[in-house]
């Protein structure tokens, strides 16, 4: 319960205070049978003309009518008091509570490993001391059958211990599921499989603060079907970064604008990085098993905008997705050549505020040649965070009040699936060409036209 509702119930009381008091002065008072007096209306009185009315009753007191509103008052901060003790231990209870993220869909077992890429022909802008930039790097790829590896923390311990003393106690009992109990399906440094090669790539960009685990659903997903996903953080621009020497690097309040190019040029780097993987590191698990002339970009919020942005800047951007994310930089001005899908959320996708006005405005000033390969879709029943894991991980019932996400169930396979069919089309060239039947698909999808 809100301390509004709370609020509105104690004045909805008092309010029917006075009513009560109105109605005892139109009531008599007779001697009753049991010691006390029992009550009749004043209609009584013409019924019985012989009788002889009892002495109409005082107005309540001041210090009378003070008591019963305090005893009303008191009642309803207990349960008030009541209401809120029930929402936190509900709180805690799911903070508590074991979570298995939803398992891929795709034939391929799932690995994860991690790099930390430092670019010295880059200052850090963000950095005080004037440091290179140094982005950590996350990478699921299809993975050989598990054998002796050992399954991938959802979150390593270093980042949990420095993501809950940033949160602070309350937010990190309350309002956010401890994420040792959390549980993904990839299994940590594992064998590539040895099947199909070399793998198309897609780059992921995580939104403003967001860690790039926060989409392991997703990355597992398509490394399930035979992608490898790398996603990256950025320092002072994710809530936490650690280091390798055990370092946290904490968000900074750079506007987002300024950090597109930023942003934009950190993917071209980590691209770089994996071409060296693919080319001149002989015993490296990823040598001649990623394919550079395949290679898309996902991101959501300002990481959707970064995608944009970064397709506009590299030309080894095949195809990239937008994930309700508002549209920053040149882009703006140039457009795209490079096949690209706008997924929105119900509740952004929506053209009555004049917010949403200009970020669709946006969407369709990079609406340029081709025409045909730009698509923009909306999914009913869902909010921001339900393209990222938030939207399991956090309370659903507060979720939904804050407006986070929407009542589709998180667990719903929409959001991968649509990103499997374009990423097939554009990065593997399937014959089935995207968007398809999205009807057969779901009904919940709706393609928007420019």
């Amino acid at each position: 319960m809100t301390a509004g509702r709370v609020v509105r119930a104690a004045e909805a009381g008092l309010r029917f205070l006075p009513m009560l008091d109105r109605l005892q002065r139109h009531r008599l008072r007779l001697p009753g049978h049991t010691g006390g007096d029992r009550e009749l209306p004043r209609a009584h009185r013409a019924a019985h003309p012989h009788h002889h009315p009892a002495r109409p009753a005082r107005p309540m007191s001041r210090r009378r009518r003070a008591r019963r509103i305090l005893k009303s008052v008191a009642l309803l901060a207990a349960l008030a008091a009541l209401a809120v003790a029930t929402s936190i231990g509900l709180l805690y209870d799911e903070h508590r509570t074991a979570l298995t993220l939803p398992a891929p869909t795709g034939p391929y077992p799932v690995g994860r490993t991690t790099y930390d890429w430092v670019d010295h022909s880059r200052t850090d802008p963000l950095a005080p001391d004037g440091r290179p930039r140094e982005l950590p790097v996350w990478i699921w790829y299809p993975a050989a059958p598990a054998g002796a590896s050992r399954p991938a923390d959802y979150l390593p311990p270093p980042w949990r211990t420095a993501l809950t003393r940033y949160q602070g106690p309350v937010m990190r009992t309350l309002f956010t599921r401890d994420l040792s109990l959390v549980h993904a399906h990839s299994t940590q440094n594992a064998p590539v499989a040895p099947g199909r090669s070399p793998y198309p790539v897609v780059l992921l960009r995580s939104g403003i603060g967001a860690l790039a685990t926060d989409y392991t659903t997703l990355a597992e997903d398509l490394a399930s079907h035979g992608y490898v996903v790398v996603g990256m953080d950025a320092p002072y621009s994710t809530t936490v970064v650690v280091l390798p020497n055990g370092q946290v690097v904490t968000r900074t309040t750079v506007g987002n604008p300024k950090l597109i190019a930023l942003w934009s040029a950190d993917t071209s780097f980590v691209l770089d990085q994996l071409t060296r993987l693919d080319n001149a590191d002989p015993p490296g698990p990823f040598t001649h098993r990623l394919d550079p002339n395949a290679v898309g970009i996902l991101g959501r919020s300002f990481g959707g905008a970064t995608a944009a942005q970064f397709c506009h800047d590299d030309t080894r951007c095949r195809a990239g997705i937008d994930l309700d994310g508002t549209l920053h930089g040149t882009v703006l001005h140039d457009g795209l050549r490079q096949p690209f899908l706008f997924l929105t959320a119900a509740d952004h996708g929506d053209p009555t505020t004049p917010a949403n006005r200009a970020a669709l405005a946006d969407i369709r000033s990079v609406y340029r040649t081709p025409a045909n390969h730009r698509f923009r879709l909306t999914i009913q029943g869902t909010g921001h965070f339900n393209f990222s894991d938030q939207s399991l991980l956090k309370d659903p019932t507060l979720s939904r009040l804050a407006h986070l996400t929407g009542p589709l169930s998180p667990r719903h396979a929409l959001t991968t699936a649509l990103l499997l069919r374009f990423f097939d089309t554009y990065l593997r060239h399937h014959p089935a060409h995207f968007p398809g039947d999205l009807t057969a698909l779901h009904p919940a999808i709706h393609p928007v036209h420019p």
